[in-house]
């Protein structure tokens, strides 16, 4: 496969982990096959295992490979990700869908779907994702973008616990300190707190990429160092990614950027009705 093109200084990657198609006309948009180098992609999608990649190691850090590719092999002042079925929305939430949120309450639904916008509608929404021009105009006031931060049940801590490990959590916690005093303060404000920077997505100016991600593969690779990879099956197979949602959010906390949050749409199934 070829390398990922744009005429842009920018680029918001969109990683897919399975043959698909791409519905979607924005020129800054370029798909990616996450794990390519497992599949037999006929997508027509560049894959990850071009140049300097992990791609290999998909089944465990997910969209993680695509995401270290981009880094390895692509140079955009602004560099964001993003998934096949999640994207960016600067746009209010149509009505019906604010009024349907209300629903959420009574459901117990609230906090799962804080900031997420489920909908089926390709056409519809479709020019609602997060455009050029807009990211021209959020990123001359500020230094990022992420998604509005996720509300969770627990604290970030106790929900990492339950749903994967507490034995990983404590190693993560050991290679912070150790490797990494200097983010302590960080890590222990999101650990104690209930919100995540959720998704692995943003998007960011060139050194607050290149700075980032060289730290969050830092730890994650030290982390990895550390693990017997068999011991994960199924769904936890992927912890790597689900490492990452809470090693982006420390390190956004750390550096105080100042952040736009951003509500997604998600897509539940790709169905142009």
């Amino acid at each position: 496969m070829s390398m990922a093109v744009s005429s842009s200084d920018i680029a918001i990657f969109v990683y897919y982990y399975k043959n698909g198609i791409f519905p979607f006309g924005h020129s800054i948009y370029q798909p990616v096959m996450a794990g390519n180098a497992l599949l037999h992609n006929t997508s027509g999608f560049t894959g990850d295992d071009s140049g300097d990649s992990i791609s290999e190691k998909n089944r465990y850090y997910s969209e993680l490979t695509g995401i270290y590719w981009a880094w390895k092999n692509t140079s955009y002042d602004i560099t964001g990700s993003c998934h096949y079925r999640r994207y960016f929305t600067a746009k209010k939430e149509p009505f019906l869908y604010r009024i349907k949120r209300l629903l959420y309450f009574p459901a117990g639904l609230y906090k799962k779907r804080f900031g997420l916008i489920y909908t089926r509608r390709i056409n519809r929404f479709a020019d609602r994702i997060l455009t050029e021009n807009e990211i021209r105009g959020i990123m001359s006031e500020y230094d990022a973008i992420f998604p509005v931060r996720r509300k969770l049940r627990y604290s970030v801590k106790e929900h990492f616990c339950r749903y994967h490990g507490a034995e990983d959590m404590e190693l993560l916690t050991e290679i912070i300190r150790d490797n990494h005093p200097e983010y302590m303060p960080a890590f222990e404000e999101v650990m104690d707190g209930n919100r995540l920077f959720a998704n692995n997505m943003f998007a960011l100016k060139r050194n607050d990429h290149e700075r980032c991600v060289k730290w969050w593969f830092d730890v994650l690779f030290e982390f990895e160092r550390r693990i017997d990879k068999a011991k994960y099956e199924g769904y936890q197979q992927r912890i790597m990614g689900f490492l990452a949602e809470r090693i982006l959010t420390i390190w956004v906390y750390h550096h105080r950027l100042r952040i736009k949050e951003l509500p997604v749409i998600y897509f539940k199934h790709l169905k142009t009705i």
